[in-house]
């Protein structure tokens, strides 16, 4: 009689397997999603653009309103988390809940992703891949029997290989995934990202093929002139960059206290990018100012856009996107930012020609100078900015200037914005992310102090008036608050009893709060965190003392995880 064998894979090649695996799906979700872009955005605006102008300008309206409204309904009835780029709730999944993300917001990002940008708004694909290709990992993790404090990899995994599939960049998407999500280049999720970013590369040459994002013309050495020219492209970039992150979350920050329903702001946006679109198609005749931009972008770096047309689509695509963007559309910001840094390029490249007698490649390599700035000033990550256009170009001559760029463009961003693009959309959102580093070796971990695992900056509330207490349950997401009065009273306020003492119009009842201070090891204090009752300790310097930190049962099991895996 003859027995069923089967095969058992040995333990160590289980998680490389599993990361192979979901970095597979990611790479189909990614270019499911790519492509179906581009023929939407293909039949609509390729059409629209070979009719009459009046044509032109009637059905590019309908288009816009349509999609705006469609997407609007997606993100107000569905899934309201799923409007923007992504990335901020990705970051925020894999720094605070093991990589957790929920089915329905990714499958929402999908398909309104698909009609806003296809549709026309001036947003990118890329942030949106990037969220759903993580998304993808986390939930096929979940079914396949992985254990939730594991599924950092899992979102890690699958948001380096939509993005290597996205931008055909394996190398720009280990750096982004680990500068940005994970917040660590050294990293234990090292090599799964690497083997990730691989996979998502082989899936895009397999089914579309091994070609760079953007074509670009051979360029010679460049001249020591245009070096001189480097420090001003990479600054105007850079503005542009931050101009725009300033403006597009100061717009998401007043919508937020208007009465304007969810569902209507994507139109608003909408119509901005259909008035600026059309006005910059008549007069030049290109839709750059719509969707992705990409192909105005390659005759950019092909020279057959001349610099006065770059500057008006750079002025165009800034205002579009920060219309959309702050409006509350679906899409990212990494093609808007690029697009905009290649136009600066190719505007301050045009005017200094005559002074600096520029050649051809030393217009073409400024204007990738410029992109690098752009979207290394909005997203303050340096080594993602120089190898994603590197890789996107396959250019070597392009690396000193990207480099000597992207040193100009990240010390204008760090001096005029507090924290990059995606870290303030997480703060405008009641969500302050704090890095923990545990030890390397396991044996040491109980050993840590509390401050190596501490959220050093807690929401405190200082008053128990309702006004006060609105105010914290609109803007923070957070479960518990702990409570520091000016008459002593200290302890915990969890966010069912804050509801309901706003229904009851009386004082709400306090949780009895735990202390511990900073310099206490976890092994001592790991009997009062257990009896706590709601899973939380008030760090203070002394018994009497202010709260410094906030130490949580769920801070403890986010280490723990971050040590083993």
């Amino acid at each position: 009689m003859m027995t069923r064998r089967t095969i058992q894979l040995p333990e160590p090649a289980r998680p490389l397997v599993l990361a192979a695996f979901l970095a597979l799906m990611a790479g189909l979700a990614a270019v499911a999603f790519m492509v179906a872009i581009n023929r939407v955005f293909t039949g609509i605006w390729q059409t629209l653009a070979g009719a009459s102008p009046l044509t032109f300008v009637l059905g590019s309206f309908a288009v816009i309103s349509l999609s705006s409204l469609l997407v609007g309904w997606l993100l107000g009835a569905f899934a309201p988390e799923a409007a923007g780029s992504g990335i901020p709730q990705l970051k925020a999944a894999i720094s605070k809940d093991f990589g957790v993300v929920k089915a329905q917001p990714v499958w929402i990002k999908f398909i309104a992703g698909i009609v806003s940008i296809g549709g026309g708004a001036s947003l990118g694909r890329e942030g949106p891949t990037v969220y759903v290709c993580g998304g993808v990992a986390s939930t096929l993790a979940a079914w396949l029997g992985v254990r939730r404090q594991n599924r950092r990899a899992a979102a890690s995994a699958g948001a380096a290989a939509g993005l290597a599939a996205a931008f055909n960049t394996p190398l720009a998407a280990i750096t982004f995934v680990l500068e940005e999500l994970v917040g660590d280049l050294n990293s234990r999720l090292l090599g799964t990202v690497v083997l990730a970013s691989v996979v998502g590369a082989f899936v895009v040459h397999a089914l579309i093929g091994r070609q760079p994002a953007f074509e670009v013309p051979p360029v010679a050495a460049a001249s020591w002139s245009m070096y001189l020219a480097v420090p001003l492209v990479a600054a105007v970039a850079a503005l542009a960059g931050v101009a725009f992150q300033r403006a597009s979350l100061d717009l998401r920050e007043r919508l937020r206290a208007s009465r304007w329903p969810a569902w209507a702001r994507p139109l608003l946006g909408g119509w901005i990018t259909w008035a600026l679109a059309v006005a910059v198609f008549l007069t030049t005749g290109r839709l750059g100012v719509l969707g992705l931009g990409y192909e105005d972008l390659s005759d950019a770096l092909a020279r057959t856009i001349d610099w006065r047309t770059a500057g008006i689509l750079l002025a165009g695509k800034l205002v579009a996107t920060t219309a959309c963007y702050g409006f509350g559309g679906c899409g990212g910001i990494f093609s808007p930012t690029l697009f905009m840094g290649g136009m600066a390029g190719f505007l301050v490249a045009g005017i200094l020609q005559p002074a600096l007698d520029l050649t051809t490649s030393d217009q073409i390599i400024l204007a990738a100078v410029g992109m690098s700035a752009c979207f290394g000033a909005a997203v303050r990550a340096p080594m993602t900015a120089i190898l994603m256009i590197f890789e996107m170009t396959h250019q070597f001559e392009l690396v000193p200037g990207l480099m000597l760029g992207t040193l100009v463009s990240q010390a204008i961003a760090r001096s005029l914005c507090r924290a990059n693009f995606y870290e303030e959309v997480l703060l405008q959102d009641g969500h302050a992310l704090h890095t923990i580093k545990p030890p390397r070796d396991f044996g040491a971990w109980r050993h840590l102090p509390v401050y190596a695992v501490v959220n050093p900056q807690p929401v405190v509330l200082n008053s128990l008036a309702p006004a006060a207490l609105r105010e914290a349950i609109q803007r923070y997401p957070y479960q518990c608050f702990p409570v520091q009065l000016d008459d002593g009273r200290r302890g915990i306020l969890t966010r069912r009893e804050l509801e309901s003492s706003l229904l009851r119009g009386a004082e709400p009842a306090l949780e009895p709060a735990i202390h511990c201070r900073p310099d206490e090891t976890l092994q001592a204090i790991e009997s009062r965190i257990l009896e706590s009752p709601t899973g939380m300790m008030l760090v203070r310097d002394a018994d009497d003392g202010p709260i410094v930190g906030l130490f949580t049962l769920h801070d403890l099991l986010r280490a723990q995880a971050a040590v083993m895996g």
